[in-house]
Protein backbone atom coordinates (compact mmCIF):
# COMPACT_ATOMS: atom_id res chain seq x y z
CA UNK A 1 0.00 0.00 0.00
CA UNK A 2 3.00 2.42 -0.42
CA UNK A 3 3.57 3.14 3.17
CA UNK A 4 7.09 3.92 2.22
CA UNK A 5 8.19 8.01 1.87
CA UNK A 6 10.97 9.50 -0.58
CA UNK A 7 14.43 10.14 1.25
CA UNK A 8 13.71 13.23 2.28
CA UNK A 9 17.40 14.89 2.31
CA UNK A 10 16.35 18.28 2.62
CA UNK A 11 13.99 17.64 5.68
CA UNK A 12 16.66 15.24 7.18
CA UNK A 13 19.56 17.89 7.37
CA UNK A 14 17.01 20.92 7.77
CA UNK A 15 16.53 18.99 10.97
CA UNK A 16 20.21 18.23 11.93
CA UNK A 17 21.33 21.82 11.77
CA UNK A 18 18.42 23.70 13.05
CA UNK A 19 18.67 21.30 16.74
CA UNK A 20 21.87 23.88 17.24
CA UNK A 21 19.55 26.26 18.93
CA UNK A 22 18.53 26.29 22.58
CA UNK A 23 21.93 24.87 24.29
CA UNK A 24 24.91 26.77 23.12
CA UNK A 25 25.90 28.86 20.51
CA UNK A 26 27.57 26.40 17.48
CA UNK A 27 30.95 27.04 17.83
CA UNK A 28 30.90 25.58 21.23
CA UNK A 29 29.39 22.18 20.48
CA UNK A 30 33.06 20.13 20.07
CA UNK A 31 32.61 16.62 21.32
CA UNK A 32 35.87 14.76 20.95
CA UNK A 33 35.49 12.09 24.29
CA UNK A 34 33.69 8.70 23.29
CA UNK A 35 30.58 8.68 24.59
CA UNK A 36 28.08 5.97 26.06
CA UNK A 37 25.68 4.52 23.72
CA UNK A 38 21.94 7.08 23.44
CA UNK A 39 18.63 5.26 22.59
CA UNK A 40 15.54 6.62 21.76
CA UNK A 41 12.15 4.80 21.54
CA UNK A 42 8.90 5.72 20.52
CA UNK A 43 5.66 4.65 19.88
CA UNK A 44 3.40 6.76 17.21
CA UNK A 45 -0.67 6.47 16.55
CA UNK A 46 -2.27 8.27 13.95
CA UNK A 47 -6.10 7.98 13.20
CA UNK A 48 -8.50 9.23 10.83
CA UNK A 49 -12.31 9.09 11.42
CA UNK A 50 -13.68 5.97 10.10
CA UNK A 51 -10.60 5.56 7.63
CA UNK A 52 -6.87 4.77 7.74
CA UNK A 53 -4.87 4.33 11.14
CA UNK A 54 -1.34 4.02 11.35
CA UNK A 55 0.86 2.61 14.42
CA UNK A 56 4.30 2.88 14.38
CA UNK A 57 7.10 2.13 16.72
CA UNK A 58 10.84 3.39 16.39
CA UNK A 59 13.77 2.36 17.72
CA UNK A 60 17.33 4.65 17.38
CA UNK A 61 20.21 4.23 18.81
CA UNK A 62 23.74 6.61 18.18
CA UNK A 63 27.20 6.54 19.58
CA UNK A 64 29.81 9.00 19.29
CA UNK A 65 33.26 7.40 19.09
CA UNK A 66 35.37 10.54 19.78
CA UNK A 67 36.50 13.12 17.70
CA UNK A 68 32.84 13.45 16.76
CA UNK A 69 33.10 10.17 14.79
CA UNK A 70 29.18 9.28 14.89
CA UNK A 71 26.95 6.70 14.45
CA UNK A 72 23.30 6.57 14.16
CA UNK A 73 21.13 3.87 12.92
CA UNK A 74 17.34 3.46 13.72
CA UNK A 75 14.56 1.01 13.16
CA UNK A 76 11.07 1.64 12.54
CA UNK A 77 7.63 -0.37 12.32
CA UNK A 78 4.23 0.50 10.79
CA UNK A 79 1.31 -1.35 10.75
CA UNK A 80 -1.79 0.29 9.17
CA UNK A 81 -5.24 -0.54 8.80
CA UNK A 82 -8.56 0.81 7.73
CA UNK A 83 -9.85 2.19 4.58
CA UNK A 84 -8.46 4.63 1.98
CA UNK A 85 -10.43 6.60 -0.55
CA UNK A 86 -10.32 4.96 -4.71
CA UNK A 87 -10.85 8.06 -6.10
CA UNK A 88 -14.12 6.83 -7.68
CA UNK A 89 -17.23 9.28 -7.26
CA UNK A 90 -20.45 8.20 -4.84
CA UNK A 91 -23.39 7.31 -6.15
CA UNK A 92 -27.23 7.33 -5.29
CA UNK A 93 -27.12 3.52 -5.46
CA UNK A 94 -24.92 0.85 -4.24
CA UNK A 95 -21.21 0.29 -6.18
CA UNK A 96 -19.44 -2.63 -5.97
CA UNK A 97 -15.97 -2.91 -6.56
CA UNK A 98 -13.76 -6.04 -7.13
CA UNK A 99 -10.75 -6.53 -4.72
CA UNK A 100 -7.19 -5.91 -5.88
CA UNK A 101 -6.45 -9.72 -6.38
CA UNK A 102 -9.29 -10.42 -8.06
CA UNK A 103 -10.98 -12.55 -5.37
CA UNK A 104 -13.33 -11.10 -4.02
CA UNK A 105 -15.41 -7.90 -4.17
CA UNK A 106 -16.52 -5.19 -1.54
CA UNK A 107 -19.80 -2.96 -2.05
CA UNK A 108 -19.81 0.54 -1.27
CA UNK A 109 -23.30 1.81 0.21
CA UNK A 110 -25.30 4.95 -1.55
CA UNK A 111 -24.33 8.34 -1.16
CA UNK A 112 -20.96 7.27 0.77
CA UNK A 113 -17.37 8.14 -0.78
CA UNK A 114 -15.97 4.86 -2.14
CA UNK A 115 -13.25 3.54 0.52
CA UNK A 116 -11.20 0.27 0.08
CA UNK A 117 -11.88 -1.67 3.14
CA UNK A 118 -8.58 -4.05 2.12
CA UNK A 119 -6.24 -0.95 2.81
CA UNK A 120 -3.97 -2.49 5.24
CA UNK A 121 -0.45 -3.30 5.29
CA UNK A 122 2.94 -3.53 7.56
CA UNK A 123 6.89 -1.72 6.63
CA UNK A 124 9.90 -2.32 8.33
CA UNK A 125 12.49 0.52 7.55
CA UNK A 126 16.27 0.16 8.49
CA UNK A 127 18.23 3.90 8.83
CA UNK A 128 21.94 3.69 9.37
CA UNK A 129 24.61 6.71 9.40
CA UNK A 130 27.91 7.48 10.12
CA UNK A 131 29.43 11.34 10.24
CA UNK A 132 33.04 12.75 10.91
CA UNK A 133 35.18 15.59 10.34
CA UNK A 134 36.66 15.45 7.05
CA UNK A 135 39.59 18.22 7.68
CA UNK A 136 39.59 21.50 9.55
CA UNK A 137 35.75 22.60 9.63
CA UNK A 138 34.06 19.92 7.70
CA UNK A 139 32.35 16.99 8.05
CA UNK A 140 30.88 14.84 6.06
CA UNK A 141 28.18 11.79 6.70
CA UNK A 142 26.88 8.82 4.50
CA UNK A 143 23.50 7.11 5.09
CA UNK A 144 21.85 3.58 4.28
CA UNK A 145 17.84 3.35 3.81
CA UNK A 146 15.94 -0.19 3.47
CA UNK A 147 12.35 -0.46 3.58
CA UNK A 148 9.97 -3.04 2.93
CA UNK A 149 6.37 -3.74 2.68
CA UNK A 150 4.22 -6.68 1.56
CA UNK A 151 4.01 -4.86 -2.13
CA UNK A 152 6.96 -2.43 -1.73
CA UNK A 153 10.95 -2.42 -1.75
CA UNK A 154 12.93 1.04 -1.44
CA UNK A 155 16.82 1.32 -1.00
CA UNK A 156 18.72 4.40 -0.83
CA UNK A 157 22.26 5.97 -0.40
CA UNK A 158 22.59 9.58 0.54
CA UNK A 159 25.75 11.82 1.45
CA UNK A 160 26.49 15.16 2.51
CA UNK A 161 29.30 17.83 3.66
CA UNK A 162 28.98 20.65 5.94
CA UNK A 163 31.99 23.10 6.03
CA UNK A 164 32.14 25.97 8.98
CA UNK A 165 33.44 29.29 8.79
CA UNK A 166 33.19 32.86 9.98
CA UNK A 167 34.46 31.44 13.67
CA UNK A 168 32.07 28.38 13.11
CA UNK A 169 28.98 30.73 13.11
CA UNK A 170 28.20 30.21 9.59
CA UNK A 171 27.58 26.55 7.83
CA UNK A 172 27.68 25.79 4.28
CA UNK A 173 26.27 22.08 3.11
CA UNK A 174 25.06 20.06 0.19
CA UNK A 175 23.48 16.64 0.56
CA UNK A 176 22.59 14.21 -2.31
CA UNK A 177 20.49 10.99 -2.04
CA UNK A 178 19.55 8.51 -4.61
CA UNK A 179 16.57 6.17 -3.89
CA UNK A 180 14.99 2.86 -5.84
CA UNK A 181 12.20 1.47 -5.46
CA UNK A 182 10.62 -1.68 -6.49
CA UNK A 183 6.81 -1.85 -6.89
CA UNK A 184 4.70 -5.20 -6.98
CA UNK A 185 0.76 -4.54 -6.24
CA UNK A 186 -1.40 -6.87 -4.89
CA UNK A 187 -2.95 -8.43 -8.30
CA UNK A 188 -0.23 -6.85 -10.37
CA UNK A 189 0.56 -3.22 -11.81
CA UNK A 190 -2.51 -2.28 -13.32
CA UNK A 191 -2.24 -0.59 -16.92
CA UNK A 192 -2.98 3.70 -16.64
CA UNK A 193 -6.80 4.34 -18.07
CA UNK A 194 -7.45 0.39 -18.71
CA UNK A 195 -11.06 -0.50 -17.08
CA UNK A 196 -11.32 -1.94 -13.71
CA UNK A 197 -12.42 -5.63 -14.10
CA UNK A 198 -15.75 -6.33 -13.43
CA UNK A 199 -16.27 -8.77 -10.54
CA UNK A 200 -18.00 -11.96 -10.94
CA UNK A 201 -19.29 -14.04 -8.55
CA UNK A 202 -19.04 -17.30 -10.42
CA UNK A 203 -16.69 -20.03 -8.09
CA UNK A 204 -15.69 -21.81 -11.77
CA UNK A 205 -14.59 -17.90 -13.03
CA UNK A 206 -12.46 -17.38 -9.82
CA UNK A 207 -10.74 -20.78 -10.48
CA UNK A 208 -10.02 -20.51 -13.92
CA UNK A 209 -8.56 -16.91 -13.11
CA UNK A 210 -6.78 -17.77 -10.49
CA UNK A 211 -5.12 -21.02 -12.65
CA UNK A 212 -4.75 -18.96 -15.82
CA UNK A 213 -4.19 -15.38 -14.67
CA UNK A 214 -1.60 -16.28 -11.79
CA UNK A 215 -4.06 -12.86 -10.17
CA UNK A 216 -2.96 -10.81 -12.34
CA UNK A 217 -5.52 -9.39 -14.94
CA UNK A 218 -4.86 -9.31 -18.22
CA UNK A 219 -3.98 -5.31 -18.32
CA UNK A 220 -1.50 -5.57 -15.23
CA UNK A 221 2.41 -6.21 -15.43
CA UNK A 222 4.11 -8.16 -12.51
CA UNK A 223 5.61 -5.38 -10.89
CA UNK A 224 7.20 -1.91 -12.24
CA UNK A 225 10.29 0.15 -10.24
CA UNK A 226 10.88 4.07 -9.98
CA UNK A 227 14.52 6.15 -8.93
CA UNK A 228 14.25 9.16 -7.06
CA UNK A 229 17.42 12.01 -6.27
CA UNK A 230 16.93 14.26 -3.87
CA UNK A 231 19.51 17.05 -3.43
CA UNK A 232 20.13 20.05 -1.03
CA UNK A 233 21.96 23.05 -0.61
CA UNK A 234 21.77 25.40 2.53
CA UNK A 235 23.68 27.53 4.59
CA UNK A 236 22.96 28.23 8.11
CA UNK A 237 24.18 31.05 9.90
CA UNK A 238 23.82 32.11 13.99
CA UNK A 239 22.48 35.54 14.01
CA UNK A 240 23.65 36.26 17.54
CA UNK A 241 23.61 33.97 20.83
CA UNK A 242 19.90 33.59 21.21
CA UNK A 243 19.32 33.12 17.69
CA UNK A 244 20.09 30.97 14.69
CA UNK A 245 18.78 30.76 10.95
CA UNK A 246 18.63 28.52 8.18
CA UNK A 247 17.36 28.96 4.13
CA UNK A 248 17.85 25.65 1.92
CA UNK A 249 17.11 25.51 -1.70
CA UNK A 250 16.11 21.39 -2.15
CA UNK A 251 14.68 19.48 -5.39
CA UNK A 252 13.92 16.22 -6.36
CA UNK A 253 14.02 14.41 -9.58
CA UNK A 254 11.85 10.92 -9.93
CA UNK A 255 11.36 8.73 -12.68
CA UNK A 256 9.85 5.47 -13.52
CA UNK A 257 6.07 4.17 -12.35
CA UNK A 258 4.80 6.92 -10.36
CA UNK A 259 1.07 5.93 -10.51
CA UNK A 260 -0.96 4.98 -6.81
CA UNK A 261 -1.96 1.48 -8.48
CA UNK A 262 -5.03 1.65 -5.69
CA UNK A 263 -6.26 4.73 -7.29
CA UNK A 264 -9.32 4.55 -10.02
CA UNK A 265 -11.32 7.29 -11.42
CA UNK A 266 -15.01 7.20 -12.47
CA UNK A 267 -15.97 8.06 -15.87
CA UNK A 268 -19.94 9.17 -15.45
CA UNK A 269 -22.35 10.42 -18.07
CA UNK A 270 -24.63 13.47 -18.38
CA UNK A 271 -26.76 11.91 -15.31
CA UNK A 272 -23.67 11.91 -13.41
CA UNK A 273 -24.33 7.92 -13.46
CA UNK A 274 -21.15 6.14 -13.39
CA UNK A 275 -20.61 4.53 -16.77
CA UNK A 276 -16.55 2.64 -16.35
CA UNK A 277 -14.18 2.63 -13.76
CA UNK A 278 -10.43 3.26 -14.65
CA UNK A 279 -6.83 3.20 -13.07
CA UNK A 280 -5.30 6.09 -12.80
CA UNK A 281 -2.56 7.24 -15.08
CA UNK A 282 -0.01 9.84 -13.99
CA UNK A 283 3.02 11.11 -15.61
CA UNK A 284 6.90 9.16 -15.48
CA UNK A 285 8.52 11.97 -14.71
CA UNK A 286 8.31 14.72 -11.78
CA UNK A 287 10.69 17.39 -11.13
CA UNK A 288 10.17 19.67 -7.65
CA UNK A 289 11.96 22.33 -6.51
CA UNK A 290 11.39 23.79 -2.57
CA UNK A 291 12.60 26.64 -0.70
CA UNK A 292 13.12 26.21 2.82
CA UNK A 293 13.93 28.79 5.76
CA UNK A 294 13.97 28.10 9.71
CA UNK A 295 14.78 30.74 12.40
CA UNK A 296 14.94 29.49 16.32
CA UNK A 297 15.06 32.10 18.59
CA UNK A 298 16.35 31.08 22.41
CA UNK A 299 14.16 32.98 24.72
CA UNK A 300 14.93 33.05 28.76
CA UNK A 301 12.30 30.07 29.74
CA UNK A 302 11.93 28.19 26.35
CA UNK A 303 12.73 28.30 22.47
CA UNK A 304 10.61 29.97 19.54
CA UNK A 305 11.00 27.63 16.21
CA UNK A 306 9.16 29.08 13.08
CA UNK A 307 9.82 27.81 9.38
CA UNK A 308 8.57 28.52 5.92
CA UNK A 309 8.47 26.36 3.12
CA UNK A 310 7.74 26.77 -0.66
CA UNK A 311 6.96 23.53 -3.23
CA UNK A 312 6.67 23.99 -7.01
CA UNK A 313 6.89 21.17 -9.73
CA UNK A 314 6.01 20.29 -13.07
CA UNK A 315 2.87 18.65 -12.62
CA UNK A 316 1.39 22.34 -11.74
CA UNK A 317 1.42 22.05 -7.96
CA UNK A 318 2.60 24.74 -5.67
CA UNK A 319 2.23 24.52 -1.96
CA UNK A 320 2.99 26.62 1.37
CA UNK A 321 3.80 25.66 4.53
CA UNK A 322 4.19 27.23 7.74
CA UNK A 323 5.04 25.58 11.16
CA UNK A 324 5.78 26.84 14.50
CA UNK A 325 6.12 25.70 17.73
CA UNK A 326 6.88 27.45 21.12
CA UNK A 327 8.59 25.52 23.33
CA UNK A 328 8.34 27.00 27.59
CA UNK A 329 10.60 25.25 30.36
CA UNK A 330 8.43 24.65 33.47
CA UNK A 331 10.94 24.41 36.03
CA UNK A 332 14.59 23.18 35.59
CA UNK A 333 13.06 19.66 34.09
CA UNK A 334 9.92 19.88 31.81
CA UNK A 335 8.39 21.88 29.28
CA UNK A 336 5.22 22.12 27.10
CA UNK A 337 5.27 22.92 23.15
CA UNK A 338 2.49 24.27 21.12
CA UNK A 339 2.66 23.59 18.10
CA UNK A 340 0.98 25.13 14.65
CA UNK A 341 0.82 23.99 11.33
CA UNK A 342 -0.78 25.77 8.26
CA UNK A 343 -0.58 23.72 4.57
CA UNK A 344 -1.79 24.46 1.31
CA UNK A 345 -1.67 23.29 -2.20
CA UNK A 346 -2.98 23.77 -5.70
CA UNK A 347 -4.21 20.65 -7.95
CA UNK A 348 -1.76 19.36 -10.44
CA UNK A 349 -2.69 20.16 -13.87
CA UNK A 350 -4.07 16.11 -14.53
CA UNK A 351 -6.27 15.95 -11.52
CA UNK A 352 -9.98 15.44 -12.03
CA UNK A 353 -12.73 14.23 -9.29
CA UNK A 354 -14.16 12.16 -12.57
CA UNK A 355 -14.39 12.03 -16.67
CA UNK A 356 -17.05 12.76 -18.99
CA UNK A 357 -18.03 9.88 -20.86
CA UNK A 358 -18.70 12.50 -23.62
CA UNK A 359 -15.64 13.96 -23.51
CA UNK A 360 -11.89 12.16 -25.09
CA UNK A 361 -9.51 10.68 -22.68
CA UNK A 362 -7.10 12.57 -20.97
CA UNK A 363 -3.57 11.89 -21.28
CA UNK A 364 -2.88 11.65 -18.13
CA UNK A 365 -5.39 11.55 -14.98
CA UNK A 366 -5.66 10.83 -11.20
CA UNK A 367 -8.85 11.82 -9.09
CA UNK A 368 -6.33 11.14 -6.04
CA UNK A 369 -7.53 13.97 -3.65
CA UNK A 370 -3.84 14.15 -2.61
CA UNK A 371 -2.96 15.41 -5.95
CA UNK A 372 -6.16 18.25 -5.60
CA UNK A 373 -6.73 21.20 -4.34
CA UNK A 374 -6.63 21.73 -0.16
CA UNK A 375 -5.81 23.27 2.70
CA UNK A 376 -4.71 21.45 6.29
CA UNK A 377 -3.90 22.69 9.53
CA UNK A 378 -2.37 20.82 12.42
CA UNK A 379 -3.03 22.02 16.04
CA UNK A 380 -1.27 20.04 19.14
CA UNK A 381 0.39 20.19 22.28
CA UNK A 382 3.86 18.76 23.88
CA UNK A 383 4.88 17.64 27.10
CA UNK A 384 8.55 16.89 28.17
CA UNK A 385 10.52 16.07 31.14
CA UNK A 386 14.03 15.14 32.00
CA UNK A 387 14.61 13.02 34.59
CA UNK A 388 17.33 12.96 37.49
CA UNK A 389 19.14 9.92 36.02
CA UNK A 390 19.45 12.10 32.58
CA UNK A 391 16.76 10.14 30.51
CA UNK A 392 13.98 11.99 28.53
CA UNK A 393 10.36 11.45 28.12
CA UNK A 394 7.59 12.95 26.12
CA UNK A 395 4.06 12.99 24.78
CA UNK A 396 2.44 14.60 22.18
CA UNK A 397 -1.07 15.03 20.98
CA UNK A 398 -2.46 16.65 18.12
CA UNK A 399 -5.44 16.93 15.85
CA UNK A 400 -5.27 17.57 12.21
CA UNK A 401 -7.70 18.42 9.45
CA UNK A 402 -7.61 18.71 5.80
CA UNK A 403 -10.07 20.25 3.61
CA UNK A 404 -9.86 19.31 -0.02
CA UNK A 405 -11.74 22.26 -2.44
CA UNK A 406 -13.59 22.09 -5.78
CA UNK A 407 -10.82 23.69 -8.13
CA UNK A 408 -13.41 24.53 -10.54
CA UNK A 409 -15.21 21.36 -11.55
CA UNK A 410 -18.83 21.33 -12.94
CA UNK A 411 -20.70 18.36 -11.36
CA UNK A 412 -23.07 16.66 -13.63
CA UNK A 413 -27.03 15.02 -12.74
CA UNK A 414 -26.39 13.36 -9.64
CA UNK A 415 -22.97 14.31 -8.45
CA UNK A 416 -23.92 17.75 -7.59
CA UNK A 417 -25.75 16.46 -4.47
CA UNK A 418 -23.15 14.17 -3.36
CA UNK A 419 -19.94 15.05 -1.49
CA UNK A 420 -16.82 14.46 -3.81
CA UNK A 421 -14.73 16.73 -1.78
CA UNK A 422 -14.85 14.84 2.05
CA UNK A 423 -12.82 16.89 4.86
CA UNK A 424 -10.31 14.35 6.51
CA UNK A 425 -10.14 14.41 10.31
CA UNK A 426 -7.26 12.69 12.17
CA UNK A 427 -5.79 12.02 15.81
CA UNK A 428 -1.96 11.83 16.46
CA UNK A 429 -0.57 10.53 19.91
CA UNK A 430 3.27 9.88 20.26
CA UNK A 431 4.98 8.70 23.12
CA UNK A 432 9.08 8.77 23.24
CA UNK A 433 11.78 8.00 25.65
CA UNK A 434 15.36 8.85 25.66
CA UNK A 435 17.90 6.89 27.58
Amino acid sequence: MQLTKSNNLATRLATATCMLIGTTPLHAQEVNNTEAWKFDTAILYYGETDRVSLVEGIFSASKNFGDDRIFTGKLTYDGLTGASATGSVPQNMAQTFGRPSGKGSYEVPANTTPLDDTFRDSRVQLNAAWSQPLANDMTGGIGLHISNEYDYLSVGLNGNVAVDFNQKNTTLSTGLSVQYDQIDPVGGTPQGLSSLPLYIESEVYEDEYDDDHDDHDDHATPSESKTTVDGLFGITQVINKRTIMQLNYGFSIASGYLNDPYKFVSVVDDTGTVQDTLYELRPDKRTKHNIFWQTKYAMDNGVIDVSYRYMLDDWDITSHTIDSRFRFNIGKSSYIQPHLRYYTQSKADFYQPFLLESSPLPMFVSADYRLGEMDAITVGLKFGQSLDNGQKWAFRLEYYQQNPKNAGFVEPGQLQAQDLYPSINAVIAQLSYTF
